[in-house]
């Protein structure tokens, strides 16, 4: 399973992956952090697509074309906003992941990259998130091993160790 999931850092929009992960909004539309990059990189036709598409509720993923992404797609997951954990943060952050791979499996996509959902302007701790974000995937590729590989894509160096340590906690 390690040899499928990766730790990478850098620019989620330069990968040469089937998709890429948006950490979208409730809206689908533009916004700040990875959101705004995507939408930046894409091209105006992204926003055009997400506005034919609606609102997305927390928890749950809509897909679109890349455009002038190397991915082919955007899977649009909207995760939680943390208000402190006592409120399905942690369900709605898992099913946020279940959702754009189960999306992923419906759209033959074979390697995906996630951002860090819900880490920047929602305010999810990302030590916590990464622990849920390596878990759900990892179950779900253990279950559909036609996903070729996934990785987890962090932009900062604390991100980045917080999801190293969620990886090594998964191996033992």
């Amino acid at each position: 399973m390690k040899d499928k999931i990766r730790l990478v850092k850098g620019d989620i929009t330069k990968l040469k992956v089937d998709a890429i992960v948006n950490a979208a909004n409730t809206s689908l539309l533009d916004g700040s952090g990875v959101n705004g990059a995507i939408h930046a990189a894409a091209g105006p036709e992204l926003l055009a697509e997400c506005q034919l598409i609606g609102d997305c509720a927390p928890g749950q993923a809509k897909i679109t074309k890349g455009y002038r992404l190397p991915a082919k797609y955007v899977i649009h997951a909207v995760g939680p906003i943390w208000r402190g954990g006592a409120k399905s943060e942690a369900k709605l952050l898992a099913d946020c992941y279940s959702s754009a791979m189960k999306l992923a499996l419906k759209h033959h996509i074979k390697t995906i990259a996630f951002p860090a959902i819900s880490c920047g302007i929602y305010g999810y701790p990302v030590k916590q998130a990464s622990a849920i974000a390596v878990k759900e995937i990892s179950h779900f590729m253990e279950m559909h091993p036609e996903i070729e590989s996934v990785d987890f894509v962090c932009f900062t160096d604390d991100c980045y160790e917080a999801y190293q340590q969620a990886m090594e906690m998964l191996s033992h």
